[in-house]
């Protein structure tokens, strides 16, 4: 039987490594090269709306949303399209991709103007023309969560930022923090939303103190310290730590009367309204080991890897042996420094031989400790089991589709087994079966 969240949500104590979090947001120059996948986003590509020789200008759409569950593209340069190719993503896809060789000037496109919006269709129009997307590195259009088929009386913003080193939410508090507040007036006013929770670990004092603060004067919103313990920040562990309430199984968080927005969606939303700039940049916490310079920076999406690292600095004498887009326990290994910066990427960390390298894995002891760690009541041992027979059964009965491989029990395995790769197979198998 599966646990209550509230009884189950405890997770993984991860050393919070936020070494950034004091540190203002450093601007990137200007790259030499931009490089716009027309995937960057749950749901269809776009298509791409220029081509080589085309002049662009900062805020000119590059490539056009397919369908309501996609995301317009931007360029963040002025300058020339040098070409329309094929690029492999972080993840191993290949996909379109549009390249610009900028020009230096950043002539701002002549559209880019603030949006009318004074309902919630204009509001959603509006969301879904800048473009933008989850910012807190899952990237689903915000646009469709901004729809739901359910009625909703619940705001949450998503500030727990509970992956290690990142802290790029964490600046957007303290940094914009009237974008943020605007943001969220907008979504509430169109959205009839009475009722709007801010959860922020407790490991980010002035966080909570200056969104307390300003909250005071805005109804029906409050501020909610949450627990400092990794995965606070997914989506339904926030839902029920925040607002007491429970996504079915199966569900999202409308069934639940809630909407999730991270901190820095929020934020951009205010920002689009306020100057109709469409996302072409984005916060990047850039950390680990064999980083010479960790900083806070705003990158132009679209920024290749090697250049945020050549920003930053790698240690003299020390050899890169991983770096991962996103966090490290959910982040993405990058293996070509080629690899362009993608909206959803909220941090690089590039680690050492020595930090990259893994213990051997060990003959399963039979703990639970992977059990005791599932903030979804899973039991992850039994799992792999039933994996390693192909028991589809099994695994339905088990809820293996309620794991959302965050890594927890992974993390506390004491014979370094590969347990959260186990469920990612053991899902993909199942979801293959019941198609069958």
């Amino acid at each position: 039987m599966l646990k209550k969240l509230k009884r189950a949500a405890l997770g993984a104590r991860v050393p919070h490594e936020k070494g950034t979090a004091g540190m203002e947001t450093v601007k990137m120059p200007v790259p030499t090269k931009v490089v716009l996948p027309m995937q960057q986003h749950i749901g269809a590509p776009c298509t791409p709306v220029v081509k080589k020789g085309d002049t662009v200008q900062v805020g000119t759409l590059v490539g056009k949303a397919e369908g309501f569950v996609s995301a317009n593209i931007y360029s963040g340069v002025s300058g020339t399209v040098t070409g329309v190719d094929s690029v492999r993503l972080s993840n191993g896809s290949f996909c379109p991709a549009v390249t610009i060789q900028p020009d230096g000037e950043q002539t701002v496109d002549p559209a880019v103007k603030p949006p009318v919006v004074t309902d919630k269709e204009s509001l959603i129009a509006a969301v879904q023309a800048c473009g933008l997307v989850g910012l807190g590195g899952a990237g689903f259009p915000t646009a469709v969560k901004l729809s739901p088929k359910t009625p909703v009386d619940t705001l949450v913003i998503n500030g727990a930022e509970c992956e290690p080193y990142l802290t790029a939410d964490a600046r957007e508090f303290l940094e914009n923090s009237e974008t943020v507040m605007s943001g969220i007036e907008a979504v509430m006013k169109h959205l009839d939303i009475k009722k709007c929770v801010i959860g922020i670990e407790r490991n980010k004092p002035e966080c909570i103190d200056l969104m307390c603060s300003l909250a005071k004067g805005v109804a029906g919103v409050e501020v909610k310290p949450l627990p400092s313990r990794y995965p606070q920040g997914a989506e339904k562990v926030l839902i029920e730590s925040a607002t007491g309430r429970e996504v079915p199984q199966g569900g999202l968080p409308a069934d639940a009367g809630v909407i999730v927005l991270n901190v820095t969606t929020v934020s951009t939303i205010g920002k689009y309204l306020a100057t109709g700039m469409p996302l072409v940049t984005r916060r990047m916490t850039v950390d680990g080991d064999a980083v010479k310079e960790p900083k806070n920076v705003e990158v132009i999406v679209g920024t290749l890897l090697q250049e945020v690292l050549d920003f930053c600095g790698v240690k003299e004498g020390v050899s890169v042996g991983k770096m991962i887009m996103g966090g490290p326990m959910m982040g993405v290994a990058v293996a070509d420094p080629a690899t362009p910066v993608l909206k959803q990427n909220n941090g690089l960390l590039v680690f050492s031989e020595a930090k990259a390298t893994l213990p051997a894995p060990q003959p399963c002891i039979r703990c639970g400790r992977c059990i005791d760690a599932c903030p979804m009541g899973l039991e992850p041992v039994r799992i792999a089991g039933a994996f390693t027979k192909k028991d589809a059964e099994a695994l339905d009965k088990l809820c293996i589709d309620l794991c959302m491989l965050c890594g927890s029990c992974s993390y506390v395995c004491p014979a370094k087994r590969p347990v959260t790769q186990t469920m990612s197979l053991a899902k993909d198998f199942a979801k293959k079966e019941a198609n069958k």
